[in-house]
């Protein structure tokens, strides 16, 4: 056998005399992703988390979208490039906790919203009983200036007389 120039090509004697390639021996090169079935498999389970937290966190966003004071930013990762099976968990991990915030300051936000109503409520039943209280859209969680205001009936002769009212006010002032 004789060697020439590509150590991995085994060349013969032919019946004519002349060396002719026997078989070649070269490494196959591999076309599919460098990651391990076992990773594909991790890397898809983790993707599809990210994928439904994702979805999750954009619902709690149009759920607050009149409320002010959520945080909503979202931190850069460096630019485009594929995530390592430790990265997805991480960003996993942070998603899940950033739904989890979100869920417990809506929650706690609608629950003081939804207490305010019933003090709107309680305000138009009894006036007297909530003397100058007042309570403003934002406390309910909606957009604009309109305020709820316990005053007395004709001021100041109102308020001896125990006169109350509640006075819904009409809106924003104009701007100057």
């Amino acid at each position: 056998m004789d060697r020439r120039r590509d150590p991995h090509v085994q060349l013969t004697d032919s019946t004519a005399g002349r060396l002719l390639p026997d078989v070649l021996q070269r490494n196959p090169v591999s076309l599919g992703p460098a990651t391990l079935p076992d990773e594909r498999a991790a890397r898809r389970t983790l993707l599809g988390q990210v994928e439904r937290l994702e979805a999750e966190l954009a619902s709690l966003f149009c759920s607050t979208w009149p409320r002010k004071g959520f945080d909503w930013n979202v931190r850069g990762r460096a630019g485009p490039r594929l995530l390592s099976l430790g990265e997805l968990e991480e960003l996993r991990d942070e998603l899940a906790e950033r739904v989890a915030t979100g869920r417990r300051a809506l929650s706690d936000r609608t629950y003081v919203e939804e207490q305010n109503r019933v003090r709107i409520e309680e305000m138009l039943l009894d006036p007297a009983a909530h003397k100058w209280e007042r309570v403003s859209h934002e406390d309910i969680g909606e957009p604009g200036c309109r305020h709820w205001h316990v005053r007395p009936r004709m001021g100041l002769l109102g308020m001896l007389a125990g006169w109350w009212r509640v006075v819904i006010s009409s809106g924003c002032p104009l701007s100057t």
